[in-house]
């Protein structure tokens, strides 16, 4: 297992290519910069998120910094082609980069995508990278072809990036279980980015995935640990309306952890972080006070009586390692 990220908290990157709303340009480099001085060494972004927009944010705020102080990844699986007259809003990113997006997980689409994602960056090398998206919230029935297309192009060719020592490690990074547990058996990746299938509101990742990876050794980084925002104070569960049995639920947590005087932040950061097969959590941030308040509610004190609450109410299963405390 070639992954060793720099910490348990990093930074996702999808908020910085204006997901849901406009980051303007100072907001996402003081972001950046608050990250930095909070210690987070960990950056996670994708081609994906802003059409380009948050490799260059994210690039400029890094390139500056001693690359042997932080893990950078990003993603291939998207190649990104100059566009006219480009919507507003695109899969969710507002006035995005004017690229338009092709899917192609072949080995010659991962080849340039991480040569587009270095020239983007201005960074020296990619320390992971995620096969995005090959999945069936993306690519509905067919997701199984794209899956098999994938494995047979960009991971044979990322495992002999991996082999000569270009890249430290790949995997998927995707929405769902079901892909990473055929890539667990038809190739050798070194850890998933998982976004929004183990947090506080879901416990998909529990059963399956885990106890997969640790037989094969492999780790988990965790995206959207806010559910793309209901346990941030937000109204949006898989970065779409939260269903109403969702936002209950929601609720239930949020007011158990209200009698204990903890904010839900805190709870759902650390709660991820308990568990032995994950190796960080990537939030995202839109501005300096988001990624600073991230970085402390990853080390608030919370009473054991939390824990305890919780699954007494039945919101977390008896299975979930919980944080000591």
């Amino acid at each position: 297992m070639n992954f060793t990220p720099h910490g348990p908290l990093g930074m996702g990157g999808a908020p910085l290519g204006n997901l849901f709303t406009v980051v303007a340009e100072a907001d996402a480099a003081a972001s950046l910069d608050a990250a930095w001085a909070a210690g987070i060494r960990h950056f996670d972004t994708a081609p994906h998120y802003g059409a380009g927009l948050s490799e260059l944010r994210m690039g400029a705020a890094l390139r500056n910094q001693p690359r042997g102080e932080f893990t950078f990844s990003t993603k291939v699986g998207r190649l990104l082609q100059a566009g006219r007259e480009m919507a507003d809003e695109v899969e969710g990113f507002v006035h995005a980069l004017p690229f338009r997006r092709r899917f192609d997980y072949s080995a010659a689409g991962a080849q340039r995508s991480i040569e587009d994602s270095l020239a983007r960056t201005g960074l020296s090398r990619i320390d992971v990278v995620y096969i995005h998206d090959m999945s069936e919230d993306w690519h509905g029935p067919a997701w199984t072809y794209r899956m098999e297309e994938a494995l047979q192009g960009a991971a044979v060719y990322l495992t002999d990036l991996r082999a000569q020592g270009l890249i430290g490690a790949w995997g998927l990074g995707v929405n769902q279980v079901a892909p990473c547990l055929i890539a667990l058996e038809h190739a050798t990746p070194d850890v998933f980015l998982i976004a929004g299938r183990y947090t506080l509101l879901d416990h998909t990742a529990l059963a399956q995935l885990f106890p997969a990876c640790a037989a094969k050794g492999v780790k988990c980084v965790l995206g959207g640990p806010y559910n793309s925002g209901l346990l941030a104070g937000g109204t949006t569960f898989n970065y779409e309306a939260a269903p109403a049995d969702i936002v209950a639920r929601a609720l239930a947590i949020a007011a158990i952890c209200a009698q204990h005087n903890v904010d839900v932040k805190a709870a759902a950061l650390q709660f991820c972080a308990a568990h032995p097969q994950v190796a960080a959590i990537i939030p995202g941030g839109r501005n300096a006070a988001e990624v600073t308040q991230n970085a402390a509610m990853m080390v608030a004190p919370i009473p054991g009586a939390l824990w305890h609450d919780l699954r007494a109410a039945g919101l977390l299963p008896a299975e979930a390692p919980i944080p000591p405390g």
